[in-house]
């Protein structure tokens, strides 16, 4: 449970990855029956990050990082590369 002096910033979403041997501790977890509530709590983990690390196995088989699919790529190149967002006036 977080304190009232807890700093702004660890409240806060983080925005790194879990490593992989996380996302195997929510998997292995899961599989012993642990409710998402007992792993995050256990591993200090929020629950809807929990939630979709045990989703993403189910679905895929996997926890494994998936590289971006090419119409993504595309879509971003393109956004990065418009004029606009580079300065350029055509």
């Amino acid at each position: 449970m977080q304190t009232a002096s807890t700093n702004i910033c660890e409240r806060m979403g983080r925005s790194q990855e879990l490593s992989d041997s996380k996302r195997g501790s929510v998997t292995g977890c899961h599989l012993c029956n642990k409710s998402i509530r007992e792993i995050s709590l256990l591993l200090n983990i929020s629950r809807s990050t929990v939630s979709g690390i045990v989703t993403k196995w189910k679905q895929l088989g996997t926890t494994a990082m998936q590289p971006p699919s090419e119409q993504g790529q595309h879509m971003l190149k393109r956004t990065v590369l418009s004029p606009t967002v580079c300065g350029v006036n055509s």
